[in-house]
């Protein structure tokens, strides 16, 4: 078909063999067939043909060489298809006599016009430098000119050839540095990728570490000790404080946008890029993609969860939310369970430790043997790292020696060992019971561990270690070699503490070990009888045999085995395999100084003439109008977020050379808005704001002749990129207001009021898009007419005047123990929820605890030491009490904000000399406040809470439940609700709100025929109903 004159024949022919090729069959006989037809007319068939030679050209590389110069005609053609198709085959021919062909070649296709020849071109180049190294001058020359192209197409593939040709050579990134930041999301996937890398490795060269700020304070504590002109040093060092370079807000704002690819590379790339580069405090952001990404396939899931492992270590905050995503699930490999199991370890703490060890009992119990092991590995590394655990786990893995499964019995011997170790003292009737286990465990490493432990310990079990001896010695030729060497030391021991009953059973095992056919137990055989045995050849050591043979062990460390990957770069090859793997390029140390960042600055006057005053003309105009509209017309976070994402869309379509400092100084204002929360900055940028507008009559001259000054001026180019990024927002604005005519009037009085609202506003929280759109998105709780206006149209309307907390339903309080007297050391606490609004915070839960002191000393400094709070969670701590008398008493208020949940609170409460632990955990009924509300409202806002909102149940009452008023007093002691009036006799009603949120808790218990009733309650909190639910019932079905 291919010898045919018909052009339909040849391209069906080709369709085949190409199709053979993706299946993977191998048509190299073919190729003399198919190179005849190289020169083929037809643009169809000519693809093909390079498709195949492409795949071929490297095994048969002499007929290649025949087809030459049909190449090089190629590279001429119109089609860049062919063109870029040609450079392909010619660069993978791999015959050093083409080299300068395809040099020249390389250097044509980079000036091509057509983007796609241009990549190629790129790829190319790597070829030639692994074909012929010598090239490298005339290749960098390439790779600069091919840096400078503006195509998101091209950048990818040009840092790929930097990475393998010149990685050293960053001077030719600087001045294309904010062209590849700018361009970055555009760019295809795998080149997000590599450009990701490389600006990581960048950034670490260029910018001064931002984990210095977290630092300092430490640096401030040990100048006291330091002579006065050393501090002076320091404290020179330290004068400025750190502000982030402009460039390096660029590239982490940049990037982020990229966590939320579909490309599992990309995510990983970014999070690795913000775990190098960028402020602690900045990291967390990443931890949500990574956990999304564990929904991938199970490759995906093996590397994240490694880097992961990784991070958690240093970082344990960062994934506790997400602590549930790192279960085991049964249909997870044994690789992904183990490094699941891993992540788990490293984020136990006091507050999660008991959930964790539940989770670890059903491991335990898996089909999977090796997954079982890992599982008491884990729970044995846990009981090292948490004190207040160790017993519990001994304990659990004391009772695991009765497992039927030898492994998981094997494995806790060895663990038990481990944890024995640290305080052998108070388990002896452990080890008692590991002895007895000897009879039947056969795995060797389990008997070794077991006769280890006696030796250590038999001092403490005089008369059990002996007769293990003798039952050893009996089966001493038949043990594996593991537990010979254990025999050994054991009669070593015990010859030493216990001769008169051991003496003849050690040499007996001596001399078995003497005739061993293991050479390692003959030498310790021997080695053993000389230092333990006195005769005249006996050395100088035989003195301190005791000394040597019963010395003190040190605990061993159970650490993670990833604790010294970090010093690998995130993702790479090299941190999986954890050893160094060729061409890894290591990240550099933060430099002690910046280097000068005027070398990333490009000289593009006059296309930011051209640009600059139509983009002031827009930010005059509507200057006045952007406080009072934006701030007023969207005083929520959504509107927020609607402005963030605008402003930054904007920015990134604006030129990619020309603009590209105005870019990175805007990003360098917004970032350190988000990174520092100091309102003086804020100040500074509204007096800039306010000078800009006085200014506003300047000519355009005076403005051009800024616009120069701002690319070298870095305090300029700030002013500058705050003025662009408050255009694109009032533009946006602008436009929103023009929907809003009708309450202009009222926000132009609104406006003087709400301005010096956003002056005090914090920046801590702030996102890192917009620092001037961000400012209008957090507001106060100042609400002005306008908006008042606005929201009485909502839905909302009816429920707000219907919302008013009520006095509660007078119950004996109930109080509950935060601190026995006993664990106190004479300090008792006890707590009650006094049902009354906090006075600390309309969103906490009041809280009265009774300190007494049942001592008959003074007790002195009663404080609120360390919070392990959940996230979210706030607390307001009771002002410190000084002495409390003997026998005294005191009651004192705090608030606890639980977020709607009844989640622990856990806290230290401190006092002069020590600190106990204490948890405050409340019933879902005090996370309530009760609301007076009439029946028709009440019906009316049920109404809207209906489907999923609403949960019911039938119960069955007792015959004196039935009156009202008994009903009445069993649903208010389970939750703080108020009375709602009813108009029918069987029909009662309660009305309550969350704290946190303010959502509306709607009781309805309504009396049925015979003895049973229907409890409905109907809420937004579907969770806080379920729970509630379930407290009610079985409340109303008791007599």
């Amino acid at each position: 078909m291919l010898e045919s004159n018909k052009d339909s024949a040849k391209l069906d022919a080709m369709k085949r063999i190409v199709g053979m090729i993706a299946k993977g069959r191998n048509a190299s006989e073919l190729f003399p067939a198919v190179v005849k037809n190289v020169a083929s007319k037809n643009i169809e068939i000519k693809k093909l043909v390079y498709v195949y030679l492409v795949r071929y050209a490297e095994e048969q590389q002499d007929l290649a060489l025949l087809s030459i110069s049909t190449f090089q005609r190629a590279l001429k053609d119109p089609n860049q298809l062919i063109r870029a198709s040609a450079l392909r085959v010619l660069s993978s021919i791999r015959v050093p006599i083409i080299v300068p062909i395809m040099m020249l070649a390389i250097k044509e296709a980079s000036s091509d016009l057509s983007p796609y020849v241009r990549k190629n071109a790129a790829h190319a180049i790597q070829k030639l430098y692994s074909l012929d190294p010598e090239q490298k001058e005339m290749l960098i020359e390439v790779i600069e000119k091919l840096l400078k192209d503006k195509s998101t197409l091209v950048a990818g593939s040009v840092v790929m050839a930097f990475e393998e040709v010149c990685p050293d050579r960053i001077d030719l990134i600087h001045k294309n540095y904010r062209k590849l930041c700018n361009l970055l999301v555009d760019v295809e996937e795998w080149g997000q990728v590599v450009i990701i890398h490389m600006l990581t490795r960048y950034a670490r060269t260029q910018f001064v570490s931002p984990w210095k700020e977290d630092d300092g304070l430490e640096d401030n504590k040990k100048d006291f000790y330091e002579s006065d002109d050393e501090q002076k040093e320091k404290t020179d060092k330290r004068k400025k404080p750190y502000t982030m370079d402009p460039d390096h807000r660029l590239l982490i704002r940049n990037t982020k946008p990229l966590l939320q690819s579909r490309n599992a590379a990309v995510v990983m790339a970014v999070a690795q890029l913000y775990w190098h580069i960028s402020p602690k405090s900045e990291v967390g952001i990443i931890s949500k993609s990574l956990v999304r990404l564990l929904r991938s396939n199970r490759e995906v899931q093996y590397i994240v969860l490694q880097n992961i492992a990784t991070m958690s270590i240093q970082r344990k905050g960062m994934f506790e939310p997400y602590l549930k995503s790192f279960y085991v699930r049964s249909t997870d490999p044994t690789m992904i369970k183990t490094l699941k199991l891993e992540i788990l370890t490293n984020l136990a703490n006091e507050a999660n430790i008991s959930t964790l060890l539940r989770e670890f009992q059903t491991y335990v119990k898996s089909q999977d043997k090796q997954f079982a092991a890992a599982t008491i590995q884990t729970i044995g590394r846990c009981a090292t790292n948490i004190l207040d655990v160790t017993d519990t786990c001994l304990n659990g893995l004391v009772c695991l020696l009765s497992n039927k499964d030898e492994i998981v019995v094997a494995e806790s011997v060895v663990v038990i060992k481990k944890l024995l170790q640290m305080q052998p003292a108070h388990h002896g009737e452990i080890i008692k019971h590991m002895a007895k286990l000897l009879d039947s465990i056969t795995v060797p490493v389990a008997r070794a561990s077991i006769l280890w432990l006696i030796g250590e310990n038999c001092e403490r079990v005089p008369k059990i270690a002996p007769d293990v001896l003798r039952k050893m010695a009996k089966s001493f030729t038949s043990e594996d070699d593991l537990v010979k060497l254990q025999i050994l030391n054991l009669g070593a021991k015990l010859y030493l503490t216990n001769s008169k009953q051991t003496k003849l059973l050690t040499q007996y095992i001596l001399n078995l070990g003497k005739y061993d056919q293991n050479y390692d137990i003959r030498d310790r055989t021997r080695f053993i009888r000389q230092l333990i045995v006195p005769n005249e050849k006996s050395g100088a050591l035989s003195k301190y045999a005791k000394k040597i043979f019963l010395a003190q062990k040190p605990a061993p460390l159970l650490e993670s085995p990833f604790k010294d990957r970090d010093h690998f770069q995130l993702g790479t090859l090299s941190h999986t395999l954890n050893t160094k793997a060729t061409g890894y390029l290591e990240l550099s140390n933060w430099p002690e100084v910046a280097p000068d960042p005027s070398v990333r600055n490009v000289e593009v006057i006059e296309l930011a003439k051209e640009w600059t005053p139509s983009g002031k003309a827009k930010t005059e105009k509507p200057a006045k109008k952007f406080y009072s509209e934006s701030e007023e017309e969207e005083d929520s976070s959504d509107g927020s977020s609607d402005s963030e994402s605008e402003s930054g869309s904007e920015s990134g379509e604006q030129d990619e050379e020309g603009d590209s400092s105005d870019d990175s100084s805007e990003d360098s204002s917004s970032g350190s808005g988000s990174g520092s929360g100091s309102e003086s900055e804020v100040e500074n940028r509204t007096a800039k704001r306010n000078s800009r507008t006085r200014g506003k009559g300047d000519s355009e001259d005076g403005e051009k002749e800024n616009e120069k000054s701002e690319t070298s001026d870095s305090s300029s180019a700030e002013s500058s990129s705050i003025e662009n990024s408050s255009s694109e927002s009032e533009s946006i604005s602008e436009s929103e207001s023009k929907s809003r005519k009708v309450t202009k009037e009222k926000e132009k009085k609104a406006k003087q009021d709400r301005t010096p609202v956003t002056k005090d506003v914090s920046l801590l929280d702030l996102d890192d898009f917009n620092t001037v759109s961000t400012l209008v998105a957090r507001p106060t709780p100042a609400l002005s007419p306008s908006l008042i206006a606005d929201l009485e149209g909502l839905n909302l309307s009816t429920s707000s005047s219907v919302i008013s907390v009520s006095t509660p339903v007078f119950v004996p309080m109930k109080t509950h123990v935060l601190l026995h007297r006993m664990s106190g050391k004479g300090l008792a606490a006890h707590y009650f929820f006094s049902r009354q609004p906090c006075i600390f915070g309309n969103k906490m839960v009041s809280v009265q605890i009774t300190l007494n002191n049942t001592t008959d000393r003074k007790i002195e400094n009663i404080h609120i030491g360390e919070k392990k709070l959940p996230t979210g969670m706030e607390m307001h701590d009771f002002n410190p009490i000084e002495s409390l008398e003997p026998e005294g008493s005191i009651t004192v208020s705090m608030g606890i904000d639980f977020c709607d949940s009844t989640q622990t609170a856990s806290f230290q409460l401190c006092t002069k000399d020590d600190c106990f632990n204490v948890n405050i955990q409340p019933p879902v009924g005090e996370l309530l406040l009760p609301v007076a509300m009439s029946e028709k409202d009440f019906k009316k806002e049920q109404g809207m809470l209906t489907g999923m909102n609403e949960t019911s149940t039938t119960i069955i009452l007792a015959p004196q439940s039935f009156t009202s008023s008994v009903i009445l007093q069993k649903i208010v002691n389970v939750a703080n609700v108020g009375v709602v009036p009813s108009g029918q006799d069987n029909v009662h009603r309660f009305a309550a709100k969350t704290v946190h949120s303010g959502s509306l808790m709607l009781v309805t218990v309504e009396l049925k025929e015979g003895s049973t009733a229907q409890l409905i309650i109907n809420t937004e909190k579907t969770v806080i109903g379920s729970v509630l639910l379930r407290e009610l019932k079985p409340v109303l079905s008791q007599g």
